[in-house]
């Protein structure tokens, strides 16, 4: 299983969304070099709240692209980089990973998926009626969170728009993602 990066962003302030760049480098146990998530500990300001000490699982935030042209075909336009995430990805179905799962980015960046994206209100804040269309309820009512997966940096390297994703899954039993 492999896919592609479709574009790569960071942003050294706290702020919803995140400028597209021509590349961001991944640093082994602290995420995009610069980035204001970045770090051993948590850095989302809900998590610091609750306790500073927590590892940031949080590391990298990746979206796959086909969520951009599902929102749209109910109206909304995002691009790149505006839900925050760090890396863009296409061809990968991410909310199906398990826990644990390696992916390899370009020719050195790897990392390991450790949970869900939980969608929040600045969601909505960026486009009203948005978040409703990246969480729901499934038909037995579970609640589906599409706005990315979560991963630490296990080995850094540069990655670039354009830079091949491979996928290794871990071995069984596969442990389904959740949010983190």
């Amino acid at each position: 299983m492999s896919g592609v990066v479709t574009a790569v962003s960071s942003n050294s302030k706290y702020s919803f969304t995140k400028p597209n760049r021509e590349s961001i480098t991944l640093l082994a146990g602290l995420g995009v070099e610069g980035d204001v998530h970045a770090g051993v500990t948590v850095k989302h300001r809900s998590r610091v709240a609750q306790d500073p000490t927590q590892p940031n699982l949080r590391q990298v935030h990746l979206i796959h692209e086909e969520l951009f042209t599902e929102v749209g075909a109910t109206g909304f336009r995002v691009a790149p980089g505006e839900l925050g995430e760090n890396i863009t990805t296409r061809g990968i179905d991410l909310l199906s990973l398990p826990v644990g799962t390696l992916l390899r980015i370009g020719a050195q960046a790897v990392v390991e998926v450790t949970g869900l994206r939980n969608p929040c209100l600045q969601i909505d804040n960026f486009q009203d009626g948005l978040l409703k269309q990246v969480v729901g309820r499934d038909e037995l009512g579970n609640i589906v969170r599409k706005a990315g997966i979560m991963s630490i940096v296990a080995e850094g390297g540069l990655v670039h728009p354009g830079d091949v994703i491979k996928v290794a899954l871990p071995d069984k039993p596969h442990r389904p993602l959740d949010r983190v």
